[in-house]
């Protein structure tokens, strides 16, 4: 027996499965908007092609060497301008030098107390330390500064007695009117530690006052007292400040 399929049917099936097979569309698909895979790069102008790069502006170097002025010689307080080429840069002690760095080239250093001043030549040349001292001019020109002190010239006024240097200080009042004077004197000193037993350094200070008349002069003993074990050497006592009112 036959099966018999009415082909209006077949017809049926084959168009309900075609529409199956379409797929369904988006609405709002009008309202999409797409975006490139990749950007293009853009390069900035090279900027050599248009400027020259000058390396060494505002990058010039100047060779410099060393300097040290110094006025450590002298037996009297004073507070030295130093000058260097007409331009005054700084002021010198006998306890405190100055350390200048300064171009190459010739240069004139002068140094200064009160009126009178000192003058030196000097040639500097990079990496080299060149070194000038005043102390014997100023020391010759200079022997009474204002009211000052000053250890005596002599070599047997200042001693040493155990840990104790005994120094014998002048005081000078050259003007017309009276004032009161204070110093304070400063020793360097060499010492072996007692634990040690190693050599050690260090300085002692010691202050004295006076009252003084209008052109008087007077000399007094200021002892100063050393710490350490054994004192191995000391230096030439210095006045390190004087203070007049």
């Amino acid at each position: 027996m036959k099966l018999i399929v009415p082909s209006a049917l077949l017809l049926s099936v084959g168009l309900i499965l075609a529409a199956g097979c379409v797929a369904p569309t988006d609405k709002n698909s009008s309202n999409l908007t797409t975006t490139p895979a990749f950007s293009p790069f853009s390069y900035p102008p090279d900027p050599g092609l248009n400027k020259t790069i000058n390396k060494t502006e505002n990058n010039t170097l100047t060779s410099e060497g060393s300097l040290r002025v110094s006025i450590s010689g002298i037996l009297y307080p004073a507070n030295a301008s130093v000058i260097l080429d007409n331009r005054t840069v700084g002021v010198v002690t006998p306890a405190k030098p100055l350390y200048l760095m300064i171009s190459e080239g010739n240069h004139t250093v002068i140094v200064c107390v009160g009126s009178v001043c000192e003058q030196e030549n000097v040639i500097i040349r990079f990496g080299k330390y060149v070194d000038v001292d005043f102390s014997e001019r100023l020391q010759r020109d200079v022997e009474f500064p204002d009211p000052s002190a000053r250890p005596s010239v002599q070599i047997n006024e200042y001693y040493k007695n155990g840990n104790v240097v005994s120094v014998d200080v002048e005081f000078m009042n050259p003007e017309p009117v009276d004032h009161m004077l204070s110093v304070y004197i400063s020793v360097g000193y060499t010492y072996i530690d007692g634990r040690s037993q190693v050599k050690l350094g260090d300085s002692a200070q010691a202050m004295t006052m006076v009252s003084m008349k209008a052109g008087q002069r007077l000399i007094k003993r200021v002892d100063i007292h050393l710490s350490g074990d054994s004192i191995v050497s000391f230096d030439s006592p210095v006045i390190v400040e004087l203070k007049v009112k």
